[in-house]
């Protein structure tokens, strides 16, 4: 959880699963719909599943008791060099560093290194020179301590030379260096696309599609729709998607909102319409399953934070009162 995610805002989450799947057990025998219901709003979703798949493997492969070698690590589902050693040096003392953003920018500067760090090459390089220094130390607290003079000293803006432990020895300080390095190339611009979406109601009914697992947030549930073509109206984006995806042509009511959200990649701005359906026979031509479900059940499926800012910005009591005429 704590990948990608601020500790604030995991702290909350972390209590509610420990409390839904007290142990590996009881999340490798849960539905994944369950488990992404539990994980919403923290966002990256393959994390959930991953986390889910190796629990599974956990129990069906390793009689319940996750593995303890750094290598051994990295067969499970989601857990990456950085996951492994991470666990494998905090949880069991293995003897291998740790080597985030943190320990990156450390580093970088401690050896004042001026290899771009978003290459994969000054991550190994920097793995591979402190193999031999961590294997002298007790290796969950000098991983953690490195960690934390990055978060808390070596920051990226004006880090806190005068304070720094290993001041001393850092080329970028002696070299007045500390604030062109690390070095790091300019991300690409983010891109913006503009999606259409529709809430389709059919006899009290709106229709919900769940994403392919393979894809960006594989497994939520959203509303029908998609990307704008380049000189279309939202409006046909909006109908032409849903015929495209369910097989239904549908007629606009009415606009209901707007809304912008970020993901890391890319920026959308979703445009989101009140669309009523000639009959219930929805397929799921590019989804892995549609259903039909009443406004006040929606709570019990798990939606991205996008179609969340759209729940919100509905007026769904008279939305609910025309659905149900």
């Amino acid at each position: 959880m704590l990948q990608q995610t601020q500790v604030d805002t995991v702290i909350p989450y972390f209590g509610r699963f420990l409390e839904r799947f007290p142990d590996v057990y009881a999340l490798a025998s849960a539905p994944q719909d369950d488990v992404l219901k539990q994980w919403e709003g923290l966002g990256y979703y393959s994390r959930a599943r991953n986390l889910h798949k190796a629990a599974q493997q956990v129990v069906d492969i390793h009689d319940g008791v996750l593995p303890t070698a750094y290598k051994d690590l990295q067969t499970l589902p989601g857990i990456g060099p950085y996951a492994a050693a991470a666990i494998a040096s905090i949880a069991y003392e293995v003897p291998v560093p740790v080597v985030d953003g943190n320990v990156l920018r450390v580093f970088a500067r401690f050896w004042g290194l001026d290899t771009d760090i978003r290459l994969p090459s000054i991550r190994q390089d920097i793995f591979d020179r402190l193999m031999p220094v961590v294997a002298t130390q007790t290796p969950s607290v000098f991983n953690q301590a490195i960690m934390e003079l990055g978060a808390l000293i070596c920051t990226p803006k004006k880090p806190q030379c005068g304070i720094c432990p290993i001041q001393s020895d850092c080329v970028a300080y002696a070299t007045d260096q500390t604030e062109t390095l690390p070095v790091k190339a300019k991300a690409k611009p983010v891109p913006h696309y503009v999606i259409g979406v529709g809430l389709i109601r059919y006899r009290g009914r709106v229709l919900i599609a769940k994403r392919n697992e393979s894809g960006m947030l594989g497994g939520l549930w959203e509303l029908p729709g998609g990307k704008q073509n380049a000189d279309e109206a939202i409006e046909t984006t909006v109908t032409r998607e849903i015929l495209e995806e369910t097989g239904l042509e549908v007629t606009i009511v009415r606009p209901l909102c707007v809304i912008k959200h970020a993901y890391t990649h890319f920026k959308i701005t979703m445009h989101t319409y009140l669309c009523d359906a000639p009959h219930d026979r929805a397929l799921a031509k590019s989804s892995t399953e549609v259903q039909w479900v009443l406004l006040s059940d929606l709570d019990n499926y798990a939606f991205p934070t996008a179609t969340h800012k759209v729940f919100g910005a509905i007026s769904w009591d008279s939305l609910f009162d025309v659905v149900a005429s």
